[in-house]
């Protein structure tokens, strides 16, 4: 009796041990589940969920830092027609994004719209020098004024110039180029920003999510339509993927991430680079892609984005997007910083230039569950053109068309540690948590089980040699 409770006792412990290590296994998908249906309903951009709150007002601190084309020898390019020289200076560095989203309307299609209120608010301990800090650089209103006006009308332009005693180049505090000031020439506010604490983008219609939610925060209109109408093709026109604040959860690394920016009027896509660890939460980084600026002749869907045929050597050169047809005209020339990507002859018609991928490429680190991006950084720059003329003055030595860098800035984010706390609270400890009891029931469940199996066979062993002795 006592040896069959003996055997039936460890055959029931193998027996239980097997079914705590299924009880694991199972936990497995049915945990998987519990962790998707928990993130699909935070991830729904409505009031009470994690993601709206996070949505209504960035939760981390947003700066823009610019860094200005300071150039050095501005009476050689007038007089001789000498290639510019700059040097950069900054950073100066302005909070922005700090106020929350405006006029929000919840729609009965599953969308939501609202506008992004602009704000800048400088920052001294993060910048190199106050606002009033001067630098030399291109004169904004005389380089619009020669990319809109006619070649007949030069005349016009010339005594404009004359009367205003303007010249080519300029010299300003950085509160005016960014903010702008008062140009004697066009006898109005003039500025690369201007105006901007205030002013809006345009009026946003994203999805929330709420009925599908691979669609979350996916833009469905912008200004009240469905695709923009700067470039005069369908394929440019489109407006895909979010504003890259976020994406739909369960990113896939082996897709790219698709986001509009207003800032360079057109959608572009980020490829995936690598994992990283962000104050203990694995993250993805995404990176914009380099074929994105390229010419016409390596990647042909940028076809529809080169307008200028004359300024771009017939759509060969690669790196500057003209986004004149967003900006009313004004003739401005979006690149990443130093003409990181650009074709060569852009950093020989301007020297001083030095790309870098780790300063002047553009990255998003998005964690892969929520598709929240925790950090990133926006990295473009600000350049305008201006070529030969046998009537102006300012440009008769001038020996062809220079795509001049006036500033890059960089709009940067990162996650601080008290979001990253309650990130880790919310979400990574209750999954790191259940992998743990499902690892950890797997292997106690496997271990009993061997453990009495062991034994019952040795128990086995020795009551038969008991027999037969």
């Amino acid at each position: 009796m006592g040896c069959c409770n003996m055997s039936c006792g460890l055959i029931a412990g193998a027996v239980f041990g097997a079914l705590v290590a299924i009880f694991g296994g199972v936990l497995i998908p049915l945990g998987n589940s519990i962790i998707e249906g928990t993130v699909k309903k935070e991830a729904v951009i409505e009031n009470g969920t994690t993601a709206y709150d996070n949505w209504v007002a960035t939760g981390g601190k947003v700066y823009r830092q610019f860094w200005f084309f300071d150039v050095k020898n501005p009476i050689d390019i007038l007089q001789y027609g000498a290639k510019p020289v700059v040097v950069e200076r900054g950073p100066y560095t302005y909070r922005t994004r700090y106020l929350p989203k405006d006029n929000i309307t919840f729609n009965p299609n599953q969308t939501v719209s609202f506008l992004v209120p602009f704000g800048a608010i400088f920052e001294p301990s993060m910048s190199v020098g106050p606002e009033e800090d001067k630098v030399t650089s291109l004169n904004l209103a005389v380089a619009g004024a020669y990319s809109l006006i006619p070649t007949p009308l030069h005349s016009v332009l010339e005594n404009m110039i004359k009367s205003s005693n303007s010249s080519l180049f300029q010299r300003r505090t950085v509160k005016e180029m960014l903010w702008g000031y008062t140009d004697p020439m066009l006898k109005s506010l003039t500025g690369l920003f201007a105006p901007y604490n205030g002013t809006y983008d345009g009026l946003y219609n994203v999805f929330t999510g709420k009925d599908d939610i691979s669609k979350v925060g996916k833009i469905d209109r912008w200004r009240g339509q469905k695709s923009l109408s700067f470039w005069g093709d369908k394929y440019c026109d489109m407006i895909n993927g979010t504003d890259a604040s976020s994406f739909p959860p369960f990113v896939d690394k082996t897709k790219p991430l698709y986001f509009f920016s207003s800032d360079i009027c057109r959608s572009v896509s980020a490829g995936f680079e690598e994992s990283l660890d962000l104050m203990g939460i694995e993250v993805y980084r995404f990176t914009l892609q380099p074929n994105t600026l390229a010419s016409p002749t390596v990647n042909p869907d940028n076809r529809c984005f080169c307008r200028n045929p004359k300024t771009t050597k017939n759509c060969t050169s690669a790196g500057v997007l003209d986004i004149s047809s967003c900006q009313d005209g004004k003739p401005i020339y979006i690149s990443l910083p130093h003409f990181l990507h650009g074709s060569a002859d852009l950093r020989e018609n301007v020297l001083g230039l030095h790309p870098s991928e780790e300063h002047h490429v553009t990255y998003m680190d998005v964690e892969p569950t929520t598709g929240f991006t925790l950090r990133f950084a926006k990295r473009i720059q600000v350049n305008m053109m201006y070529g030969p003329s046998k009537v102006i003055t300012v440009l008769k030595k001038v020996k062809d068309y220079t795509i001049f860098p006036v500033v890059w800035l960089n709009e940067t984010a990162a996650l601080d540690e008290e979001t990253a706390d309650m990130f880790k609270k919310e979400l990574t400890s209750r999954i790191n948590l259940l992998d743990i009891i499902q690892k950890a029931l797997m292997g106690v469940g496997v271990a009993i089980s061997v453990m009495c199996l062991i034994s019952y066979c040795l128990f086995r062993m020795r009551n038969n040699q008991i027999k037969i002795v």
